[in-house]
């Protein structure tokens, strides 16, 4: 019953055969194919195993107890990753709550006031937060849109993302306009970007991309990349150079660098 009670499941929906491998029950898909080795592939699904039509299973079997410290943990890993980014999903409704430059912004539905600013306005919200209620992590601050109550998700997702844009393109030309002079470059266009994988680029004829979903993050946050784009119209490439360029205005660049890999982002899908 001890064993049991600790064993790990991991199941692949279109799991055709399992193994134990230490603490783990592994359930996977397993596949032949036109291939010399074995392999194993590990997604949200689970694990998957290909192996030539040669091979036997007892082959299999021998080639998974090798591997099981490495599937077992890639398949820790991945669950783990994908329930985060289940959790910070954004649920869109009237009462939603993200993160805006580092605090969290509650969306208020409010059809009775057309907004002047794109139909959305931000205000400050202390009502919610009493002293002493030891509420430190309510919304104090609330964005309200021009919407109805029975607003369907999307409408209210793509409200919210062009009010996110239109504050991200000022924030990003003011933190620009003040790193700049500071050091000794001159940047010539600004776009946002919504590249899946990549927060800014720079070419050196001073265009500069950077991720409008930024703003979800801290302003220091926001100012390491910014800093690190205009740091590339001195160094295009990440060389040592270019690294004592940007902790010239960013000293603490490093640990603001690991900050943009926090999977705590909010999903948008």
């Amino acid at each position: 019953l001890e064993q049991v009670a600790s064993t790990v499941v991991f199941r692949h929906p279109r799991a055709n055969r399992e193994a134990r491998l230490g603490h783990a029950l592994v359930a996977y898909e397993f596949k032949r194919g036109r291939r010399r080795t074995i392999g194993f592939s590990v997604g949200v699904d689970g694990l998957v195993v290909s192996a030539p039509k040669w091979v036997t299973l007892g082959d299999v079997q021998v080639a998974l107890l090798e591997k099981s410290s490495w599937i077992v943990r890639k398949l820790g890993e991945t669950r783990e990753r994908h329930q985060r980014l289940a959790s910070n999903r954004i649920e869109w409704k009237n009462g939603a709550i993200f993160p805006f430059l580092g605090q969290p912004l509650l969306v208020v539905l409010d059809a009775r006031n057309t907004f002047g600013d794109g139909g959305a306005v931000l205000h400050t919200d202390l009502s919610g937060v009493s002293p002493g209620s030891g509420e430190s992590e309510a919304p104090r601050l609330q964005l309200r849109l021009s919407l109805p109550q029975n607003a369907d998700a999307d409408r209210i997702r793509d409200a919210v993302q062009a009010w996110l844009m239109r504050q991200a393109k000022r924030i990003f030309t003011e933190r620009l306009d003040h790193f700049a002079p500071r050091l000794q470059v001159q940047w010539r266009k600004l776009s946002l970007s919504s590249a899946g994988t990549r927060w800014g680029s720079a070419r050196s004829d001073g265009s500069i991309r950077l991720h409008w979903r930024l703003v979800h993050f801290r302003m220091d946050v926001i100012d390491y990349v910014v800093a690190h784009e205009l740091s590339h119209l001195r160094v295009m490439d990440h060389s040592p150079r270019f690294w004592d360029t940007v902790r010239a205005v960013v000293p603490d660049y490093a640990e603001l660098r690991v900050q943009l890999k926090d999977e705590s982002v909010p999903q948008w899908s």
